[in-house]
This record gives C-alpha cells, sequence and structure tokens, in this order.
C-alpha cells in the first residue's frame, strides 16, 4: 500500500526526492521499533538513522526511547504538513525582525554617504592590485611565488587533486629547503577524498591542518601578495591580486586566527562500529547535543555520555580534535 502523492507533498515542502520516498516507505512503519523498520528496508539500523537526518531535523520524523529501544514515529501527511507551516511562520516572524533591524541602520548608511568631500581622507590613491582572469597553470603559480619572499599560507576547501601537484609539490619541497615556511589548511573531508594527496604534502615539508569548512580558497605570502577568488568562493578564475601592504597583513591575520583553531592531520588506522561512526560524524561536522540525541533517538544524557567515552579513548581535548582524530584514524 502506498500514499498517493506523498512523494510530491514532501518534494513541494522542500524536501529532496530520495527524503520524499523515505516518508513514503517509513510512514508505513511508523510506531514500529527502529530495527525492525530498518531490517524491513533493507539497511543497517545506523545507515537508517543517518537517511532520516533531513526528516528528524524538520522533526517530521522522531526517534522515541533510548539506547537499543527506539521507536520510529511518523507524522501523518497533514500533520506534516501543519509542521512546516509552523516553522515557516516562525522563521518569517524572525525575518521580519530582522528586516526591522537592518532598516534602523539605514539612516546611518545615509549619513555616511552625504560625508563631504574634504576633510582626512581628501587625499586618496587607488590600492595596489588587480583582477585577473585566466588559468591557474603550474608555471604561472611558481613563478608568482618565485618573484615573493616570505612564508606561504594558502586555504584549499576543495582543490585536493589538482592535474599539476607534482609540479607543486616540488617547489614545496624547493621552498622549504629554502627556508620558507608553507603552510595549508584544507577542508576536513579533504582527509577521506584525499589522503594521498595530504600525505604527499606532508613529506615535501607543507605543514597541513584541517578544519570543518573553509570558506573560500586564498593564498597569502608573506606581506607582500594575497590571492582570492573574485568574488570570495571557490571559482579559480577570476582573482583577485592584493600587493597593499594593510590588506595582505589583515588576511595574513585571519589565516593565523584559522590557524590556531585547525587540527593537525597524520596517518590513518582502524574504524569503530556505525553507531560510534556515525556520532563522530556528527562531532566532526559540529552538531550539537540536542540535534544527536534527536537523530539518534537517545536521551541528551546518554550522548554526552557517548561523546565523553570517546573523547577519552581518542586521546582529545575537544569534540572537534575528536572528530579529527577519529579521521585521522580512518574510523569516518
Amino acid at each position: 500500500m502506498t500514499f498517493l502523492g506523498s512523494e510530491s507533498l514532501m518534494t513541494a515542502l522542500g524536501f529532496s526526492p530520495e527524503a520524499g520516498r523515505l516518508y513514503e516507505r517509513v510512514l508505513l512503519h511508523s510506531g514500529e521499533p527502529l530495527a525492525t523498520v530498518a531490517e524491513g528496508l533493507g539497511v543497517s539500523a545506523g545507515e537508517l538513522v543517518r537517511q532520516l537526518v533531513p526528516l528528524v531535523d524538520q522533526q517530521v520524523v522522531r526517534l522515541d526511547g533510548d539506547a537499543g529501544d527506539v521507536t520510529v514515529c511518523v507524522l501523518s501527511p497533514a500533520d506534516a504538513v501543519a509542521q512546516m507551516i509552523t516553522q515557516t511562520a516562525a522563521g518569517a516572524a524572525q525575518a521580519h525582525t530582522r528586516l526591522q533591524e537592518i532598516a534602523a541602520a539605514m539612516p546611518y548608511l545615509a549619513g555616511r554617504a552625504a560625508a563631504p568631500a574634504g576633510g582626512a581622507f581628501a587625499q586618496r590613491q587607488p590600492l595596489d592590485g588587480e583582477v585577473v582572469t585566466g588559468s591557474a597553470e603550474p608555471g604561472t603559480i611558481t613563478a608568482v611565488l618565485e618573484q615573493t619572499v616570505g612564508d606561504v599560507m594558502w586555504l584549499r576547501p576543495d582543490q585536493f587533486v589538482i592535474e599539476f601537484e607534482d609540479e607543486m609539490a616540488a617547489w614545496i619541497r624547493n621552498a622549504v629547503a629554502a627556508g620558507r615556511r608553507v603552510r595549508g589548511i584544507y577542508a576536513l573531508r579533504a582527509m577521506q577524498e584525499a589522503p594521498t594527496v595530504l600525505a604527499h604534502r606532508v613529506r615535501v615539508g607543507e605543514e597541513v591542518r584541517v578544519l570543518p569548512e573553509l570558506p573560500t580558497r586564498l593564498l597569502v605570502v608573506g606581506t607582500s601578495l594575497a590571492a582570492m577568488p573574485e568574488p570570495l568562493g571557490l571559482a579559480s578564475t577570476p582573482s583577485t591580486v592584493v600587493r597593499q601592504r594593510g590588506v595582505v597583513e589583515a588576511l595574513g591575520l585571519w589565516f593565523e586566527e584559522m590557524w590556531a583553531r585547525a587540527a593537525p592531520v597524520g596517518d590513518v588506522t582502524l574504524a569503530p562500529d556505525d553507531g560510534r561512526r556515525f556520532l563522530l560524524e556528527q562531532l566532526a561536522a559540529g552538531a550539537q547535543d540536542e540535534q544527536m540525541a534527536r537523530r539518534l533517538g537517545v536521551s541528551l544524557r546518554t550522548v554526552r555520555r557517548r561523546v565523553a567515552e570517546l573523547m577519552q579513548e581518542l586521546g582529545a581535548g575537544s569534540r572537534f580534535q575528536a572528530g579529527v582524530e577519529a579521521t585521522r584514524r580512518g574510523w569516518i
């Protein structure tokens, strides 16, 4: 038996087609134990919990109970619509409040625009830099680096594998041998998607750290040059190249702040069971205790106990470090 139109209903509410199909299937098993529903769908309990995350986050599906006694509770289509209306109304109220706050700031902006052209800022000079286009070939990049001095710092959110990785690695090896420090911060997923690239960079002397997410690509060379996408993001071209020292120093300070929060990487080892792996994935993604409890269908106290046990096992001083260490060992 299927519920006619339930998939189109869920996608109309903003869910993916996959989430819509999953909703239709678990709706038939509302009130049954998690293990029974997972078995009926041909997946493990941990895998089903992962698949249900979008529906649980919107409170269309609840995982009630604790530990091994978890029940899957699914809202009817009518109740699901009512739930989404309630959430949307709350979001609209928050947006309205925020718009009022922004509107209140407009007179200050107008006051700035009306400021006289003379005074302390009457003497103006253009910033030293330009916007450039064209592909980033290895010869171009290494030529720019060789014409500068100072340490090299870059954010690499997505370019884990590039066609000229060997050429760049050779330049890094020579730069480090010449006394230049080369540091890179990567997105955490690089440890799963491109571990050989990270290992190669470490071997040639690059200092590598990771953060859960990075907002943009960035290159900073000492206090002489900075390059970033225009606009900021993951595009390779066009790029803004800045040589204005104050701007370069500011970007360098931003990199240092991120470097201090990032975690170093190392070698990879063995994986845990599905339940612990899911908990570790949530830690690495920065999920809150309440979110993890809802997604796992356990109490808040149970989540905190399990997190404390995992941190002790991994020898981690923070939850993010626990996620990084688990990734380093190959657990997630």
